[in-house]
């Protein structure tokens, strides 16, 4: 065979355009901006990784302040051992079918975005079910593609089992055998996959953040929000505030601004928020909040209050190196959002999972149907709680004052 020789300055030729390709195709992806627009539907869709977030709304809460006012709704459809073919969501009525159940639901929802979050169940079945799971997996990606929504893949999480640790390593490989697979399909389809096993992981060696074995806590719910969030690409809501007072006039680093020329006594000043922080968990009462740092001030101690709310009181030297804020109006206004979100998923809970379904929804709807009517009624109230989320999700302007202790 002849073989060819390639000028070097050819070759270099060659070399360079496939760099300025490859750079190209990054960049491409790097200005994937993901963001929520008005009407927007969006569906959590999985197993009890989902299901149990009912209780803490730390997911939908983290998006919903990241683009405040937008008219957006969420609906989680997740049920505990549940898997790809829907098995957990079986009734006495059949047809339909569990994986009709699923695909009803799923349709019902008329989502725009699904996260999908299986996988943890499947992999009781180790590298045996792989080819299955594979199969399934695609086969309901192939749904929610008709249906004409984007979808996003989670990993499982590890479980943390007071067993042997022969077993808990063995569930943890397979688990992260299946992790590794929901990789690929989203690879070969080209859609988001988002690792949360290996942070959840990471943050479990110093935190607790997982119960009864494999269930997320409060703590895990904010992390696991926290984690969507920077995997989404969406920034760090946490901003310092740096204030400095001097002699001539007062300066601030933005978010920041000085509404008052102050004497070293005291100081005024506005914060433009483009979004409410998150609540914190009890158990994180500190992490991940805002310092505030007043450079300048004379000695004594000083109280800060916005919307003639006291917030916090600390030494001009403690102010100097920078006070943590986890309380006050915006924590409290975020709070609110947070249990109007936790309201209406309850009210769709009880919607679409009536404790009572076989008498109002199953064959037995002879003897109960009637009340199949205050079922739909429920979306009233939801419409209306997401009006307020949204209204209320919107950050204010507020004003802050910091003033020395007579």
């Amino acid at each position: 065979m002849r073989k060819i020789r390639v000028p070097a300055s050819v070759g270099s030729v060659v070399l360079l355009f496939a760099l300025l390709c490859i750079a190209t195709v990054v960049q491409s992806q790097s200005q994937d901006k993901f963001e929520l627009k008005d009407g927007d539907k969006i569906v959590f869709l999985g197993n009890s990784l989902f299901e149990n977030e009912f209780q803490f709304g730390y997911l939908e809460l983290a998006l919903t302040t990241r683009f405040p006012g937008q008219n957006v709704t969420f609906r989680n459809l997740g049920w505990t051992g549940d898997n790809v073919w829907g098995q957990a969501r079986s009734t006495y009525t059949n047809p339909p079918t569990p994986y009709q159940h699923l695909i009803n639901q799923l349709t019902a929802a008329k989502p725009t975005l699904v996260f999908i979050a299986y996988g943890g169940v499947e992999a009781q079945e180790g590298e045996a079910g792989l080819t299955k799971f594979r199969e399934g997996y695609n086969q309901l990606l192939d749904k929610i593609d008709a249906l004409g929504a984007k979808s996003i893949l989670l990993s499982p999480i590890p479980v943390m089992f007071e067993d042997t640790s022969a077993h808990i390593n063995q569930r943890n490989a397979d688990l992260k055998l299946y992790s590794s697979e929901i990789s690929k399909i989203a690879a070969s389809r080209k859609k988001q996959f988002i690792d949360v096993y290996n942070p959840i992981e990471a943050i479990a060696k110093n935190t607790l953040v997982i119960e009864n074995g494999s269930h997320l806590n409060e703590t895990g719910y904010f992390q696991l929000a926290q984690i969507l969030r920077k995997s989404l690409g969406i920034p760090a809501q946490v901003k310092d505030i740096n204030i400095t007072i001097g002699k001539n006039g007062s300066e601030a680093i933005a978010p920041a601004e000085v509404a008052t020329n102050t004497d070293g006594a005291s100081v005024q000043f506005t914060i433009k928020e483009d979004e409410l922080p998150l609540p914190l968990p009890a158990a994180m009462p500190n992490a991940q909040v805002r310092k505030i740092k007043i450079a300048g001030l004379k000695k004594g101690f000083y109280t800060l209050t916005a919307d003639h709310q006291q917030i916090v009181t600390a030494s001009a030297k403690a102010w100097t190196e920078g006070v943590a804020i986890s309380q006050g109006p915006d924590y409290y206004q975020v709070k609110q959002v947070q249990e109007m979100i936790q309201k209406k998923n309850d009210q769709f809970f009880f919607q679409y999972r009536p404790l009572n379904r076989t008498y109002i929804l199953g064959f037995r709807a002879y003897e109960q149907g009637r009340h199949a009517k205050g079922l739909e009624d429920q979306s009233l109230i939801m419409k209306w709680l997401e009006g307020q989320i949204a209204t209320h999700s919107v950050p204010k302007h507020r004003v802050y004052q910091l003033k020395m202790l007579q």
